[in-house]
């Protein structure tokens, strides 16, 4: 087996996609000194053997182990610490000492991950062919309408908040700017990086709505 640096193997953990490794020498921007090393190879190299699983086995953990968290540094320690602190300088020397600063990690995190899989497994038998069309569909049609047109769903529930009337704009009001109508008073939705109504023509009175995209929705700022 190939000794190996802390600083490699840390690499090797953490790498997600292409990696280039370039000489080090005056011509080492040249793309001609460019190549690239697939991951398997990388663990093969540094790890030796690896374990191979069954085609879409390793992808169904992959997204059990997401949902259960189970590899989380609260789990597992803090993996990007402990490298850096390991001393020795081979795989099987890290095995050991791993072991000796989690014991019991990875049999704890294995059982998150297989409750996981049995979870799923419920779930998959409730999937026919019927349930996957509306699912297309709805990511298809709706989801994707909805991420478009959402400027529609922020006049709603303003005017909801405020209650009043709430319309789009006309394709000639829009040209000026205008998203909206908020009971009589036109609004303008833009990103929380607008800053500026001088974007906005001058002879337009039109109160500006800020939105920032976040994690499963949309964070709305107004102040009228």
């Amino acid at each position: 087996m190939i000794p190996f640096s802390r600083k490699n193997f840390f690499a090797v953990l953490f790498s997600l996609g292409i990696l280039f490794l370039r000489p080090l020498t005056a011509a080492s921007d040249s793309p001609e000194n460019a190549f690239f090393i697939p991951n398997a190879e990388i663990r093969q190299d540094i790890c030796g053997n690896t374990v191979k699983f069954p085609k879409y086995t390793g992808q169904l953990m992959n997204i059990a182990n997401q949902n259960a968290q189970a590899t989380r540094p609260k789990n597992v320690g803090q993996l990007s610490e402990m490298i850096q602190e390991f001393p020795g300088r081979d795989y099987e020397e890290w095995i050991q000492w791993y072991q000796r600063q989690q014991p019991g990690a990875i049999d704890r995190a294995s059982e998150k991950v297989y409750e996981m899989i049995v979870k799923l497994r419920k779930a998959m038998a409730q999937i026919d062919e019927e349930m996957v069309r509306k699912w297309v569909a709805d990511l298809v049609l709706a989801k994707s309408y909805a991420g478009l047109r959402f400027q529609q769903s922020i006049l709603i529930q303003i005017a909801a908040q405020k209650k009043l009337s709430w319309r789009l704009a006309e394709p000639e009001e829009e040209s000026k700017g205008i998203d909206g109508y908020i009971g009589n008073m036109p609004v303008s939705v833009k990103p929380v990086t607008y800053q500026s109504k001088a974007m906005l023509p001058e002879e337009i009175e039109a109160k500006i709505i800020r939105y920032e995209k976040k994690k499963g929705g949309i964070r709305v700022y107004y102040d009228f």
